[in-house]
């Protein structure tokens, strides 16, 4: 795709913070709706069971419907398209909770999920092509804004259940609110357009083989991400007999360790290249999960957590980074990365309790320390590889419209 003649240093510092400000609307639904889960499950009477099911909808709607991202945009336009995905994300935050019933719930989560991950593929492409144009990392700062946004919207929404507020006027209001903010941010990204010669990309494609490579490295770090955030406080509970209050803590540390890493996570890639980065932060992944493994006093396990935060945090940007660089439709390859982390999301909170249900949690925490060392011997796939020719032109040159 191409850009308009907006492409001067002040036109991508604005398309910069116009994207920033897309992922933090955009994690803002996430923490706004995780937040309401409980009364969720009160309001339609779901068990814990028929909960677990339901919450691995979004995961499939996202998983299915990502692969149309590309299409999408290429039929209006990069700019076009995420202000409509977007739109369709944030509005989508009002569903779950109108659900009457188990069945309701699972549809309303599989738009949730689906319009999320497509949203997700458009902002990631837009991020990393700002990036390649400003040859410098900015994706693990975007990943943070994200985080960001995340925590804004669960501190809201914990304000709102203190409160006791219906979470159907509660998510009603903040999906109004985060849409007007979304379709504000869109206005400054870039608008790509697809060139008059360019090749439509298929509506529905497999992922390239480039990407399944970067996204196994990205299952690796997602895998830890999901076990920390899932597993962190029921570690300290029921292994190392903490206090609740100091057990959920735990969680908070977690991510507030990784959104820190991520913000500050470019400095280091710019000044020791994304493979370095990765194969430190795995080094540092691993050591936190060994350091679990062997807790006996809380204070190490919180240690370990917060290493395994930090090593694991600039992982899936990097990946989404390197799949926008690994071939000719960068959506396409964006799309495929985001398929198989958002399939490790949904799997490592089962599989962690499936493999403690079978042995225990250390061991499952063991099993989470094996795949951090595999960002360590999968690194070498994110490196960062030389851009076409259409890619690599001047900043500041003007490019055509489609």
């Amino acid at each position: 795709m191409t850009g308009t003649a907006e492409s001067g240093p002040a036109e991508l510092r604005r398309a910069r913070l116009a994207v920033a400000g897309v992922f933090c609307v955009h994690g803002a639904v996430t923490g706004s709706f995780a937040t309401r889960i409980p009364w969720i499950q009160d309001h339609t009477g779901a068990s814990p069971g028929q909960l677990g099911l339901a919450l691995a909808f979004p995961a499939l709607g996202a998983s299915l419907a990502m692969p149309l991202a590309g299409a999408i945009s290429h039929r209006f336009g990069a700019r076009t398209a995420l202000r409509g995905l977007l739109a369709l994300w944030t509005l989508s935050l009002a569903l779950p909770a109108l659900a009457p019933d188990i069945l309701l719930l699972c549809a309303a989560l599989f738009v949730y999920g689906a319009t999320s991950g497509m949203s997700d593929v458009a902002m990631n492409a837009l991020g990393v092509e700002v990036e390649n144009r400003l040859r410098k990392s900015i994706m693990s700062g975007l990943h943070g804004m994200w985080s960001v946004g995340a925590l804004i919207g669960s501190a809201a929404g914990t304000l709102a259940a203190h409160l006791g507020s219906d979470a159907r006027l509660h998510h009603l209001l903040a999906a109004l609110v985060l849409t007007a903010l979304g379709l504000a941010c869109c206005g400054g990204v870039l608008d790509l357009r697809s060139a008059p010669d360019e090749e439509p990309p298929p509506r529905f494609a497999l992922p390239p083989r480039s990407a399944l490579l970067i996204g196994a490295v990205g299952f690796c770090a997602v895998f830890a991400e999901g076990a920390g955030l899932d597993w962190s406080a029921v570690y300290l509970r029921d292994v190392l007999d903490t206090s609740p209050g100091l057990a959920a803590g735990s969680t908070t540390a977690f991510a507030l360790t990784m959104a820190v890493a991520r913000l500050m996570g470019d400095r280091a890639v710019d000044r020791f290249g994304a493979v370095r980065t990765v194969r430190a932060g795995g080094l540092a992944a691993t050591a936190g999960g060994a350091l679990v493994v062997a807790a006996a006093h809380p204070v190490v396990a919180l240690a370990g957590f917060g290493l395994m935060g930090l090593g694991v945090a600039v992982v899936v940007p990097l990946a989404f980074a390197a799949a926008g660089r690994s071939g000719p439709n960068p959506s396409q390859a964006i799309a495929g990365v985001a398929t198989i982390t958002y399939t490790s999301g949904l799997i490592a909170p089962s599989a962690i309790g499936g493999v403690a249900g079978l042995t225990s949690l250390t061991v499952s925490f063991g099993l989470v320390t094996l795949l951090s060392l595999g960002l360590v011997a999968g690194a070498a796939v994110l490196r960062a590889r030389p851009r076409s020719a259409a890619r690599a032109a001047p900043a500041t040159a003007p490019e055509r419209r489609g």
